[in-house]
């Protein structure tokens, strides 16, 4: 019997597909007719389909700001508690790696100790790939998301309306954005860096650099250097699918409740004046956005396609739907005055109402810690996995609620007998 990819043009071809086989090992070439096939390529072609696929376990990803990247943060968490893997977490009471500053390797706790054994990066930090390198190991997987500048301005300009001066003393976004340098004023850029380019600063740059074609094609050259993956908060799920893929997850590894969103009651309307001003005034964000923009499509498409893409995007939405009904009481994120456990109160910024999730009542323990990770915020998970990890060192305060102590107390696992 021929095999499937036989033909009678081909009646060679399962002899060649045993020698091959037989020399997958050996160096040098083999001749069929009329093409020349090297051994690794033949190796490619005949064994890879059949070889499993092994999850990648240490991932760098650059957090970066009001891009739903806090969401992406739980997922990594996740997954790190799931696999039992170490993060690099912020050192001390530090909340973020280090940022606003440039990063240091010494911003995460016990760097001196654990060296490069670290498997998960995550926290907020700005991103240095050489100190990065001096916590991570070489075979690190790194990526990042990115949202379209328009809407994260507006994000930004609510969610630190009471600590950015140039939002600070403006009314309102529209207001801002109609002569922005009236506010805005460089050498503050600690403090106004949400305000300009916020997204080209988390990545190490200058966020008041000149818009300069060549200077802005060199900065996007590195990046892809330094990045395996950027991933679009427009299409969040799409960008969950291409993840997983490339990473090798399962889709539990992927699913995801959004954190750290607003209510609807707390955005502005910009102006279609505003919308323009924002692709010049964010002009560096803007480029970049729409360069990986284009290169995620690209992606999907050399990857997954297009259809195969939309199937697992529906099976993703299901698996959400499904651990919604499990988890949620209410089916639904909801406003800050309505989350009864106010342990799992999302830490609230400037004029936004940060929504957060109830739990059933009565869910079994295994199901129920399955669903306080998932709609656990930030700070508390970084305070919950610094105490696990770091057992003696004290704990992160964070301004939590008193009642995150005995919260985390019921959240660690039986101590195995």
């Amino acid at each position: 019997m021929k095999s499937p990819g036989c033909t009678s043009r081909h009646t060679k071809c399962l002899v060649v597909i045993s020698l091959c086989l037989g020399l997958i090992f050996l160096s040098g070439f083999f001749r069929m007719k009329n093409k020349d096939y090297t051994i690794s390529k033949v190796h490619e072609e005949l064994l890879i389909p059949f070889m499993p696929c092994r999850a990648k376990t240490n991932v760098m990803f650059l957090k970066t700001h009001k891009t739903a990247s806090s969401t992406v943060l739980n997922i990594m968490f996740r997954f790190a508690e799931r696999h039992n893997l170490t993060v690099a977490l912020p050192a001390d009471q530090l909340v973020h790696l280090g940022y606003p500053n440039t990063f240091l390797a010494h911003f995460v706790e016990e760097f001196q100790a654990i060296g490069q054994n670290y498997n998960i990066m995550c926290n907020h930090l700005r991103f240095n790939p050489s100190e990065v390198q001096k916590v991570m190991a070489a075979n690190t997987f790194y990526f990042s998301i990115l949202r379209n500048p328009i809407p994260l301005l507006e994000s930004s300009y609510i969610y630190y309306k009471d600590t950015v001066p140039a939002f600070r003393i403006s009314k309102d976004v529209n207001e801002y954005l109609a002569s922005p340098m009236k506010y805005y004023h460089p050498e503050d850029y600690k403090q106004n860096i949400y305000a300009r380019n916020i997204m080209w600063f988390d990545f190490g740059y200058d966020n008041n650099a000149e818009d300069n074609k060549k200077y802005i094609q060199a900065v996007l050259k590195e990046i892809e250097q330094n990045f395996h993956l950027i991933l679009i908060a427009e299409y969040f799920d799409e960008s969950m699918i291409l993840l997983k893929h490339t990473l090798c997850w399962d889709l539990d590894d992927v699913v995801y409740f959004k954190l750290n969103s607003r209510s609807q009651d707390t955005v502005q309307t910009l102006t279609p004046e505003s919308e323009e001003q924002i692709k010049s005034w964010c002009s560096l964000d803007w480029k970049l956005y729409l360069h990986f923009n284009q290169s995620f499509w690209r992606r999907i498409e050399e990857t997954l396609g297009l259809e195969e893409l939309e199937k697992e995007v529906s099976r993703l939405r299901m698996r959400q739907k499904e651990l919604m009904e499990t988890c949620l009481s209410d089916q639904e994120a909801v406003g800050k005055d309505h989350i009864k456990n106010k342990a799992l109160l999302p830490f609230q910024s400037g004029d936004a109402n940060i929504l957060g999730y109830n739990l059933k009542q009565d869910l079994d323990n295994r199901t129920l810690r399955t669903c306080q990770k998932m709609v656990m915020p930030e700070l508390q998970y970084t305070s919950y996995l610094y105490a696990a990890q770091h057992p003696h060192k004290k704990r992160k305060q964070l301004g939590l609620p008193l009642l995150w102590t005995a919260f985390q107390e019921k959240m660690q696992p039986p101590t195995p007998n």
